[in-house]
């Protein structure tokens, strides 16, 4: 037990308290499918010691999950759109979807990503700890995936928390990818001056705001719609857009001030 300061010192903390060999790192959210433990057992026994969980969103009668699930699917569709059982290293990490939401490691795999993790913020509680971590595995193992070590998501269902939800994840993109590595890396360095322009246009010409948000939601439908998903799920997906990039662009700019303050006072310390 300890005063809430995040996922990540919660993980830790526990990490260092479990005895075992193996941990199966799970988010509250995450229910893991029956089958999967029986199906990497005899993996593991091959030498395949590390698996990512491959998410299934619970979209049904939830536009946010729905949101949620096909904007994951085009980030890295060149996986959902074939789902099978393979491994990334380092070089093709940015191919394939990653989290620390449903994760199976040896803890002392685990415990060593740990010790290398940095993160530009002073508070952790806003730091990507999914992505840096992952990769520091996959620098000396290759993860594994496959659709039969499976789990079940379930997102948010409101509009006030799926908003916060992007918020938080705009903070969270900027510190797991605002790194040379990652191959977000330039979207992450065009998005201020970008972002900053964008709305000094908006201040002085208001009546292009509404003409954008509807742009912005045409367009994410029609490409949602043209990657055959539902049309209940692409109308959700483009009607959401414009209300996830203004939230996950605030992120964004709170994770800026956030590494600015952290390495201020980190400059304090020197």
């Amino acid at each position: 037990s300890q005063p809430n300061r995040g996922r990540f010192a919660a993980r830790r903390a526990g990490l260092e308290a479990a005895s075992g060999d193996w941990v199966l790192l799970l988010d509250a959210r995450v229910r893991l499918d029956p089958r999967s433990l029986r199906f990497v057992h005899d993996r593991l026994d091959a030498g395949e010691r590390v698996w990512n969980g491959h998410v299934r969103v619970d979209t049904r009668g939830n536009p946010y999950g729905a949101f949620w699930n096909t904007l994951v699917e085009l980030a890295w569709r060149e996986y959902f759109d074939d789902p099978r059982t393979t491994s990334f290293d380092l070089e093709s990490f940015d191919r394939f979807p990653k989290g620390t939401g449903c994760f199976l490691a040896p803890r002392e795999l685990v415990l060593a990503a740990l010790a290398e993790f940095r993160s530009a913020y002073g508070d952790l509680r806003h730091a990507n700890d999914d992505t840096p971590l992952i990769r520091a595995i996959a620098a000396s193992e290759r993860i594994n995936i496959s659709p039969a070590f499976a789990c079940d998501y379930s997102p948010r269902d409101t509009l006030g928390s799926f908003v916060r939800h992007a918020f938080h994840r705009g903070a969270v993109f900027l510190d797991g990818h605002g790194r040379r590595e990652s191959r977000f890396f330039g979207v992450v360095v065009a998005f201020y001056p970008v972002s900053a322009g964008l709305s000094l246009v908006a201040l002085q010409r208001p009546g292009y705001v509404a003409a954008a948000a509807a742009g912005t939601a045409a367009l994410g439908a029609v490409v949602a719609a043209a990657t055959s998903r539902s049309v209940a799920d692409a109308a959700a997906f483009g009607a959401l857009l414009p209300l996830y990039a203004v939230a996950h662009g605030a992120g964004m700019w709170r994770g800026l001030g956030l590494a600015v303050s952290g390495r201020a006072r980190r400059g304090v310390r020197v």
